[in-house]
Parts: structure tokens; C-alpha cells; sequence
């Protein structure tokens, strides 16, 4: 594991966790002392230095910015395989700084990993196969849901997967303020809010339903529900997230070809 932040940290928790690895069969590279003794406090036996095990595969999960010098150090260690969290870089941009014929999968991770419920997309680079696929898959399968995508629908999902939990965190910061606005005292909007969004999710995930339909069925005709649907629709609430999930999309494109 190339850094020691906390997707990387969520993910090693994972693994040990489902008995993909035991914690002395995981290596960190992470420069920050502070930081690994926090790892090594966190997993006792995790193995943590400041440089790659040679010939071994490797996670890149550091910020864009440092993967060229990432690279370097994987290829001088002869590092054959690699998948990438790392934001914007493309697969194309990773396979040159390694060997000829690396195996490289992209990811795009997001943040509730961090509770085992994250949502991952995962493309394969042009040296990857089936295999490397399955390997990368069986790493983010220990931190929730994986799907497979093409390299090109990679910035779709960061713009709807990857962004998207800042968006249900604004939402939930909107309806706390709103409950307050309306009197209810800050620890009563804050508690009502978070569980009406984890119920709300649970709901949806669990019965299977399309979204629609739940929101049919909780929608009385001339109710309360619909009159705040109805502030949402001359507000044109669907076409608001369209163009939000778009604007995180485009900007990973521009990240991309940065």
C-alpha cells in the first residue's frame, strides 16, 4: 500500500478484517512517522517502511500530485501490478512509468469506505486481465459494493459516486438548518436528520424498490410530502443534480488530461 491516509487505511482494515491477508502479510510505505505509528498502533504486525517491496503488487493510494515519483520507486522495485485510487490519473499515465506489459487497474473509491460501505468502480488498464480485475476487485470488495466500467465512464462515476456522498453531506447540513429554522433545537434536527437519511438508505437498498416508487408511496395526494415535492420540482430539483454530477464529472476530465 503506496501511502497511509485513510482510504488506505480503511482498506487494510477491510482486508484484515474479511481474512483476505493477515496484517504481517500487508506492507505500507508511508513517509509521516506520526502517521505510522498510528497505522502501527491501529494493526498490530502491519509491516511499515518508506520503500516498496520489490516484485511485490501494489495499491497507489497518495495524492495525484505525487504519483510520478510513486512510480519511479515502483519500477526500480520491479512492481508488475499495480491498482490506482489516486484521483484523475489516468491508467495510460501509470502504465508509462512502469515496466512494459505492467498490469494496471484504476479505481475510483469513495469515502464510505471508511464504514465498509463504500461504492467502487474499477477499469482495466490496456495490460490487465480478468485476473488482475478479479485481484483488484477482491481489495475494494472488503470496504462494500464494486462494479466494473469502462476507463471512459470513469469520470461519470466519479462525478456521481465519488463526489456524490459531499453531496448527501450538504444535504443533511440543509435539513439540519432547516429543522432549526422551523424550532426544533440543533441536537433534535441534527439526530432527526441523520436517521432519516440512514433510514432512508437502508430502505432503499434493502426493499429492492425503485427510487420512485418509494417516493410514490410516502406522497399523499395534497399532503406535507408533496407540498415540499413540490417546492423541489418548480425548483427544478433534477435538472440541479444533473448539472452538479456533471460539473464533478467534466472537472475530472480536465483532471485527466492535466
Amino acid at each position: 500500500m503506496i501511502g497511509g491516509g485513510k482510504m488506505a487505511e480503511a482498506l487494510l482494515g477491510g482486508l484484515i478484517e474479511r481474512g483476505w491477508a493477515q496484517a504481517d502479510e500487508l506492507h505500507v510505505v508511508e513517509p509521516v512517522e506520526a502517521r505510522r505509528a498510528e497505522l502501527a498502533a491501529s494493526m498490530p504486525g502491519l509491516s511499515i517502511g518508506d520503500a516498496p517491496v520489490a516484485g511485490a503488487d501494489a495499491v497507489i493510494a497518495v495524492k495525484p500530485d505525487v504519483v510520478p515519483a510513486v512510480l519511479a520507486g515502483l519500477d526500480k522495485a520491479g512492481v508488475r501490478r499495480v491498482l490506482s485510487i489516486a484521483a484523475g490519473v489516468r491508467s495510460d499515465a501509470i502504465e508509462a512509468g512502469l515496466a512494459p506489459g505492467a498490469a494496471v487497474v484504476r479505481c475510483m473509491p469513495n469515502t464510505p469506505a471508511l464504514v465498509g460501505q463504500g461504492a467502487a468502480a474499477l477499469a482495466a488498464g490496456r495490460h490487465a486481465t480478468e485476473t488482475d480485475l478479479d485481484w483488484a476487485s477482491a481489495i475494494l470488495s472488503a470496504v462494500g459494493l464494486v462494479v466494473i466500467v469502462d476507463e471512459a465512464d470513469i469520470d461519470a462515476v466519479t462525478g456521481l459516486s465519488g463526489s456524490g456522498p459531499a453531496y448527501v453531506f450538504h444535504l443533511a447540513e440543509a435539513l439540519i438548518a432547516a429543522g432549526i429554522a422551523e424550532g426544533l433545537s440543533p441536537d433534535t434536527a441534527d439526530a432527526l436528520t441523520r436517521q432519516t437519511l440512514l433510514g432512508a438508505a437502508a430502505l432503499l437498498s434493502e426493499s429492492g424498490e425503485d427510487p420512485a416508487v418509494l417516493r410514490t408511496d410516502v406522497t399523499s395526494k395534497g399532503g406535507t410530502t408533496a407540498a415540499g415535492l413540490a417546492v423541489l420540482a418548480e425548483a427544478d430539483f433534477e435538472g440541479l443534480i444533473a448539472d452538479v454530477v456533471k460539473a464533478a464529472a467534466d472537472r475530472s476530465r480536465e483532471l485527466g488530461q492535466a
